[in-house]
C-alpha cells in the first residue's frame, strides 16, 4: 500500500555524484538516509570522514574554496555493503547506477523484494538507454526494471526524477527544480513526502510520462557531446542553434517511438535539461565533447580512455550513443544528428573530418521544412511505429 510506505527513512544505491548529492540533501531533511556500495573500505570511509572519498568531494571544495569549506555529511547518513539489510529497513530506493550497471544489480534487488514484507518504491535519476535483451527493443530505465521484476509488479511502486539538475547544485542546497513522472498517487507521494521538503532547495513539477521524461533526459547527453566538440571548432556563434533545434526533431521523433509523448520534450525535463546539459561546463557530456576533440587521436577506443581519466563520475552520451545507433540501423531512421554523433565518438576521424561532418549534419538535412504537415501529423498519430522519417527507401523523402 503506497499509504504505509516509510518517507522518514530512505535507501541510495551507489555513492557516485548524484548518489552523494542526494544524501547531503536528504541529510540536512532530516531524513535516515543509508548508501548502499558493494566496496566496504568506501562505506568505512564515508562512516568515519562523512566525506565521499572518490567522488563529488573535490568539485565541492574548488567551488567553496577548499577542503576545509566542504560540508561533511549529516550524522544520519551512514554507508554499509550490506545490501539485503538496505531492502529490507528502506521502502524508498533511489537508483543512482548507470545504466549499463542496472541490469546487473536489478538481478541482485529481484530475490530480496520477493522476499520482503512491506512494498517499495524505487526512484530513478538515470538517464540512459539500453537493448532489451529477447527483443532488441530501445528502451528506457523504468522499462528495463518493469521487464526484469514483472513477475513481482504488485511488490514495487517506480517514479523517475528528471531534470534540469546538477549533482553539485544539489549538494550545495541551491535552488534545483526537477520532474518527477509515474503513476498520480506514488509521485504525489515523493514529491510532498520527500522532495518539496525544502522548497527552497528543490521543488518540483509532475508529469505523466515517464518514458517520454526518460527518453528526453537520455537523447540531451548525445547533444551535450555533440554541442562539446562544436564549441571547440571554429563554426561560428549561430551554428549552436541549429543543433539546438533540430536536435530537438530527432528526440520528438524517436521518444514517440519508444512509447513517450511529444509533450515531454516542450516541458523542464526536455528543452529544460537539455538547455542547461549543452551550455555548462558543469555537464559531464558537453565537457565529454570538448575534451574528445581536444585529446583526439584518430583512435577512438584511445581517445576515449584519455577523456574518461579527465571526468568525475561516468558521462552517459556515449554509451546511450551507441545503443540508439544500433535501433535507428534496425528501424531505418533519419537521424542526422545522432549519426553524425555516432561517427564521431565511434569511428577514426580527423579534426577536418569531424568539422565537416557535423556541417554535413546542420546544413545538408533532406527535410526542407520545419513544420509537419497535417496529413502526416494524422499518420504520425496513427502509426507512429511505422509513420516516421526513413533513412532509406522510397519513403525516405516524402514530406507531408
Amino acid at each position: 500500500m503506497i499509504s504505509e510506505l516509510d518517507t522518514s527513512r530512505i535507501a541510495i544505491i551507489g555513492p557516485g555524484r548524484l548518489g552523494t548529492s542526494f544524501a547531503y540533501k536528504f541529510g540536512r531533511d532530516h531524513k535516515r538516509v543509508t548508501i548502499y556500495y558493494h566496496d566496504a573500505a568506501v562505506c568505512r570511509a564515508i562512516n568515519k570522514e562523512h566525506l565521499n572519498p572518490r567522488h563529488l568531494t573535490e568539485d565541492l571544495a574548488k567551488k567553496l574554496g577548499g577542503m576545509d569549506c566542504v560540508p561533511l555529511l549529516a550524522p544520519n547518513v551512514t554507508a554499509t555493503n550490506n545490501l539485503e539489510r538496505v531492502v529490507e529497513d528502506n521502502d524508498l530506493i533511489v537508483l543512482c547506477l548507470t545504466m549499463n550497471r542496472l541490469p546487473e544489480f536489478l538481478d541482485y534487488l529481484k530475490p530480496l523484494l520477493e522476499k520482503k514484507a512491506g512494498d517499495t518504491c524505487l526512484i530513478s535519476p538515470i538517464k540512459g538507454l539500453t537493448a532489451d535483451e529477447i527483443t532488441q527493443e530501445l528502451i528506457t530505465p523504468s522499462q528495463l526494471i518493469n521487464s526484469t521484476l514483472f513477475n513481482i509488479k504488485q511488490k514495487y511502486h517506480i517514479v523517475c526524477i528528471g531534470g534540469p539538475f546538477f549533482d553539485v547544485d544539489i549538494a550545495m542546497g541551491n535552488p534545483v527544480c526537477v520532474t518527477v513522472a509515474g503513476k498520480k498517487r506514488i509521485a504525489a507521494l515523493i514529491r510532498e513526502e520527500l522532495i518539496r521538503y525544502n522548497r527552497r532547495e528543490l521543488s518540483v513539477y509532475y508529469n505523466f510520462d515517464i518514458v517520454g521524461v526518460e527518453a528526453c533526459g537520455s537523447l540531451k547527453n548525445i547533444v551535450a557531446n555533440i554541442k562539446g566538440v562544436t564549441d571547440s571548432l571554429t563554426l561560428g556563434d549561430s551554428i549552436p542553434g541549429t543543433i539546438f533545434a533540430r536536435s530537438g526533431v530527432e528526440i520528438r521523433s524517436l521518444s514517440r517511438l519508444l512509447g513517450g509523448s511529444f509533450q515531454a520534450f516542450h516541458s523542464q525535463a526536455g528543452v529544460g535539461d537539455m538547455y542547461v546539459t549543452v551550455s555548462s561546463e558543469a555537464s559531464k557530456n558537453y565537457r565529454y565533447g570538448k575534451l574528445f576533440y581536444e585529446l583526439l587521436t584518430g583512435n577512438p577506443i584511445e581517445t576515449n580512455l584519455k577523456v574518461l581519466e579527465r571526468i568525475d563520475g561516468t558521462p552517459e552520451g556515449p554509451n546511450t550513443i551507441r545503443n540508439v545507433h544500433k535501433y535507428l540501423e534496425k528501424k531505418n531512421m533519419y537521424s542526422p544528428l545522432f549519426n553524425c554523433a555516432y561517427k564521431i565518438f565511434n569511428e577514426g576521424n580527423t579534426r577536418n573530418d569531424i568539422r565537416e561532418m557535423i556541417i554535413q549534419a546542420c546544413q545538408f538535412d533532406r527535410r526542407t521544412r520545419e513544420f509537419i504537415g497535417p496529413f502526416s501529423r494524422i499518420l504520425y498519430n496513427i502509426f507512429p511505429n511505422l509513420w516516421y522519417r526513413r533513412h532509406k527507401g522510397f519513403m525516405s523523402n516524402m514530406e507531408m
